[in-house]
């Protein structure tokens, strides 16, 4: 699949009715990313906020006077935790936008809009003049580029030397086995994931120091297993908002990334990288 068609299908997707209401039902509503879970369990909700909340913790003095950039930024709900919490203005940018307008509507509703814009975009091709902001963020959405390395580029290009990047995204183990992820590649019409050892080699090379890269992979089954438990017991409210064939194929998707995270074939966790001044 060319690097275009990645982007349209990407986009396709979560403008979809169906998507829509799976994210916002069962998958938080506002932060639609890998959650981290105490091992008693948790919510979804308070698993996803808590992904937020340590990422945000990693970065220098936040303040009012700080730029954010979130690209693939779903329904805004980190760019809202940033702004509410420590008064930065944050810029979203989303290819969906069908997300963008709820996103809009959440932050109008919870007095936010004169701290968060929102942006219909894709992250491989972004709006932004160089220099223009003091921390990128993203989560869980990467892999949905058909050129990360493009991606990584824009972000160099628009964070402030000095700057930091911080993002998650699901990926492949370093040492994961040919072909096994084909049924998780499959369902989300990609041929490749990044890797931990992939984004180690190329922020160097864009001019990045490595401030640091937190493995966090076995919270990645742990959520897609929640994830898949709730839409199994909220079954007959779910097909009544998202159809029976997309509940169905979900529910078998899921179950494949569940198995891949086990037999650990996927990573995931925080990465943390300063643009050298």
């Amino acid at each position: 699949m060319g690097e275009q068609d990645v982007v349209k299908v990407a986009e396709s997707y979560y403008d979809s009715r169906e998507a829509d209401q799976f994210y916002l039902n069962i998958w938080g509503g506002e932060d639609i990313h890998v959650g981290l879970y105490p091992e008693a369990g948790g919510s979804i909700i308070e698993a996803s906020r808590a992904t937020v909340e340590r990422m945000a913790s990693k970065l220098d003095g936040l303040n009012p006077d700080k730029r954010v950039l979130d690209i693939g930024a779903g329904y805004g709900g980190s760019a809202r935790y940033l702004a509410k919490t420590f008064g930065c203005h944050v810029t979203c940018v989303n290819i969906s936008e069908t997300q963008n307008q709820r996103n809009r509507q959440l932050t109008d509703e919870q007095g936010l809009a004169d701290k968060v814009s929102v942006l219909h975009g894709n992250f491989e091709a972004l709006p932004f003049e160089a220099n223009s902001f003091d921390v990128v963020w993203c989560q869980d959405s990467l892999l949905h580029s058909g050129n990360r390395r493009r991606v990584l580029e824009e972000v160099a290009r628009v964070v402030k030397p000095g700057g930091e990047w911080i993002f998650t995204d699901p990926m492949q183990a370093d040492d994961c086995p040919r072909g096994v992820l084909k049924p998780v590649l499959d369902r989300i019409h990609l041929d490749t994931m990044g890797s931990f050892e992939f984004y180690k080699k190329v922020h160097p090379e864009l001019g990045f120091d490595e401030v640091e890269v937190e493995d966090l992979s076995w919270q990645l089954p742990r959520h897609y297993g929640r994830v898949r438990n709730d839409l199994q017991t909220r079954y007959d409210e779910i097909i009544k908002v998202s159809s029976k064939a997309y509940v169905d194929r979900m529910i078998e998707g899921l179950g494949h990334w569940v198995d891949a995270g086990k037999k650990k074939y996927l990573s995931w966790g925080i990465l943390h990288f300063r643009l050298k001044a």
